[in-house]
């Protein structure tokens, strides 16, 4: 029995370890980065000194501005166009009638969607906005910033989906039942009870959806236009010449808007609750 608990304890200390070892490879490379946005030299890979002037300039830079106030605009575009269609979307799975044909091709439609490479996504839309901006006249495809939030929602739409299906999946439809037997319409009955049950789910996906446009790259660099240029596109483009501490800076910033909105769903998951299973569970979308 102690040989049995020896060994026991060894294989424990061995995967905390190498848990311990993976994480610090994944996350080393952002504590650099972090810790090189306070250089004060010209260049990212030469460290001069400390201080905040690499933040200083890059609030100064117009063209980065530019490019970090695109995303932030199609991130919140896509944050709300994918938060009503995804809305819509996840209480019909979650409510849908067993046996019935049409959640399985919705779900494998939008499973689809998140399998697909963003190359093959980016090829096939960039032709499309064409057709339609430019040989169909509907000029809205003509604008970048339009065309940003349209291909954000398109693979923002099934995360939000699957979240707010799972956050409606636990919850006992006898409710929604009960408030249509005390006369309810089917409109107050989804506005006074199935919206505010959605309602942790909804912002949980609303936040998903911003932040995952405001990190798309290889989407975003097939349909971005000149003068609507988004922040990881600029750095991809920056990173051909030599990456300059103000990009480190802002990165840096994004990262950590990135990292509040993520802690913002945990939080309002929390108060909803939810125990931390339920969280992983809401926020995998399962």
């Amino acid at each position: 029995m102690p040989e049995r608990i020896r060994r026991r304890s060894l294989t424990d200390t061995a995967l905390w370890v190498w848990g311990a070892v993976v994480f610090v490879f994944l996350f080393l490379p952002i504590a650099v980065i972090v810790l090189y946005s306070f250089n004060n030299g010209r260049l990212l890979a030469s460290f001069d000194e400390l201080g905040v002037q690499a933040y200083v300039s890059g609030l100064q830079n117009d063209v980065i501005i530019a490019s970090v106030m695109t995303s932030l605009k199609a991130a919140t575009g896509t944050a709300l166009l994918a938060t009503v269609l995804g809305t819509f979307g996840g209480i019909a799975l979650a409510r849908a009638t067993k046996g019935a044909k049409w959640p399985v091709l919705l779900t494998a439609l939008l499973a689809l969607t998140l399998v697909t490479p963003e190359v093959v996504d980016g090829i096939a839309m960039l032709p499309w906005f064409v057709t339609l901006g430019v040989d169909a006249g509907l000029t809205p495809f003509n604008n970048g910033l339009f065309r940003l939030v349209i291909a954000h929602t398109a693979f923002s739409t099934a995360i939000v989906t699957f979240i707010i299906r799972a956050r409606m999946a636990g919850i006992d439809s006898s409710l929604e039942e009960a408030a249509e037997d005390l006369g309810a319409t089917k409109w107050r009955s989804f506005r006074d009870v199935t919206l505010p049950l959605a309602g942790p789910g909804i912002l949980a996906g609303a936040l998903m959806a911003f932040t995952l446009s405001l990190d798309n790259t290889i989407l975003s660099s097939f349909v971005q236009q000149p003068g609507y240029t988004p922040w990881p596109v600029y750095i991809f483009s920056a990173v051909r010449v030599a990456l300059r501490p103000e990009v480190a800076a802002i990165s840096t910033a994004m990262l950590v808007l990135t990292l509040l909105a993520l802690a913002l769903v945990g939080l309002v998951l929390k108060r909803s609750g939810n125990s931390s299973s339920q969280i992983v569970k809401t926020m995998a979308g399962s």
